[in-house]
């Protein structure tokens, strides 16, 4: 497989992981309600828990103030666009490198802006390592292409 090829499926990767992250920020408290009628109860603790927490949470809050979900419509929004800056290095990565540079600096700052955040919000640790391992789910793949570009002809 030649290496364009290999860039092409690692920043791939990259750009479907923002989209499928941007498009399921639209209906979250449509998922959360599916999640909840499929996996049940919310128990004394732990994810089910968090999950009937947060749940409950967008539910008051969508029906007193539905304007707030506005700003989640713009974090899907937001994702959708960041995917679209990974198209230019997946047509012409060595023009584009510098996207995946910023692609994987922005990466590592997920993990303090979730170590951060993340208490000053009430979010459980557990759930602060599932948004860290976003960031570094991505990094792979960013760091493989970056390697690739450079083994490509000029």
């Amino acid at each position: 497989m030649s290496e364009l090829k290999q860039i092409r499926i690692a920043v791939g990767f990259v750009i479907f992981g923002l989209v499928v992250s941007g498009v399921t920020a639209f209906p979250l408290l449509h998922e959360l309600n599916l999640l909840v009628a499929l996996l049940g109860d919310g128990g004394d603790g732990g994810f089910m828990y968090w999950i009937h927490k947060v749940r409950d949470g967008l539910d008051a809050t969508y029906r007193l103030y539905p304007f707030v979900a506005y700003g989640t419509d713009w974090l899907a929004f937001a994702h959708l666009m960041i995917a679209l800056f990974f198209v230019l290095p997946w047509q012409d990565p060595r023009r584009y490198d510098g996207v995946l540079k910023v692609g994987v600096l922005v990466s590592l700052l997920v993990i303090p802006l979730a170590l951060i955040c993340g208490p000053l919000r009430g979010i459980p640790f557990w759930w602060r390592m599932i948004d860290c391992s976003f960031g570094l789910c991505s990094l792979p793949p960013l760091l493989f292409a970056l390697r690739k570009i450079r083994a490509l002809p000029a």
